[in-house]
């Protein structure tokens, strides 16, 4: 029998991922059974592309590559419920453009790939062409949550009662909370379509996050320069309600390169070392209290963090 090459058809495209996101097993012993969990997910699903990942905080797992986060809730859902796997995934973002100085070109996933600033000529986004349908009655608030999200009203018409709206807005984003801010907004009438449209060169930058001084490359995050200090700023306070308190204080910071942009500060347990003492001279409760004092100081010097899962995903935390 000759072999014949076979081509497709006209018109159809290789479908391109546009969200990524890690998936982390809980435990270690677990990743060859994760790894191959979605090695059969991807035999029926075209869409689904993964790569190994390693992360000194959360060890070893694969970064995956979704249509949008409808994609990413279900795969999520069958690696839990079929695979019956307990699992911890970080923050959805998306693909980047990275021309360096020297003229080689990047394409990173996530944040924690960006190389040095100082090597960076320029970091492109992609950016998607959106359409939203809603009552008239709706207008004004959904061009402020276009504008909030540095996004670009590019037409407005009406067809009777409701109101097309065309715009432009980079995918980060939208990855997070805005289809929830959509249906809020519109009490559940707005209906939104998009599709990729470009990538543009805009001023980027990688915010990292600081727990107890030592930088989790997992929660690093790429944004526009100008909402840096705004958004250090809410995952410091929300990592703050995720994190559990220790028997040592913690320092939360946000940081841009070497410049701390936000910081706040998980208070230690205070356990009440006083209570088998009675009477007596008021030194003998200030030597108790400065002996713990003292251990405390040995705690925070010697201590580790432990950091739950859904620190990880905290940017999907409503608030």
């Amino acid at each position: 029998m000759i072999n014949q090459v076979v081509e497709p058809l006209p018109g159809y495209k290789e479908v391109k991922p546009f969200v990524y996101a890690g998936f982390f097993p809980t435990s270690g012993e677990d990743y060859q059974r994760l790894k191959d969990a979605v090695e059969k997910l991807s035999l029926s699903d075209s869409a689904l592309q993964f790569a190994p990942e390693n992360s000194p905080v959360l060890g070893f797992g694969v970064r995956i590559g979704f249509l949008g986060l409808l994609h990413m809730d279900i795969i999520r859902e069958r690696l839990e419920r079929e695979y019956d796997l307990d699992l911890v995934i970080t923050n959805p973002s998306t693909d980047y453009h990275v021309v360096l100085n020297n003229g080689e070109k990047l394409d990173i996933k996530s944040a924690s790939e960006l190389p040095d600033m100082s090597k960076v000529e320029t970091i492109a986004e992609p950016w998607v062409s959106g359409e939203i349908i809603v009552p008239r009655q709706f207008v004004g608030a959904v061009l402020q949550l276009i504008v909030a999200k540095r996004g670009q009203q590019k037409n407005l018409s009406y067809i009777d009662e409701r109101a097309l709206i065309s715009f432009e807005a980079p995918l980060a984003n939208l990855l997070t909370d805005f289809y929830d801010q959509l249906k809020s907004t519109t009490s559940g009438y707005g209906s939104f379509n998009y599709d990729l449209a470009d990538y543009r060169v805009e001023d980027l930058v990688r915010v990292d996050f600081y727990v107890a001084g030592e930088m989790v490359d997992a929660l690093s995050v790429m944004c526009h320069r100008s909402e840096s200090e705004r958004l250090g700023r809410e995952i410091v306070k929300k990592l703050k309600d995720v994190i559990p308190r220790q028997n040592f204080s913690v320092s939360l910071q946000a940081a841009i390169g070497g410049r701390f942009i936000a910081r706040e500060d998980l208070s230690a347990y205070r356990k009440d070392v006083t209570t088998g003492l009675y009477g007596g001279d008021v030194t003998r409760k200030k030597k108790v209290l400065a002996k713990q004092a003292k251990g405390k100081k040995r705690l925070k010097k010697f201590g580790k963090v432990e950091i739950p899962s859904e620190a990880f995903t905290v940017m999907l935390r409503r608030d």
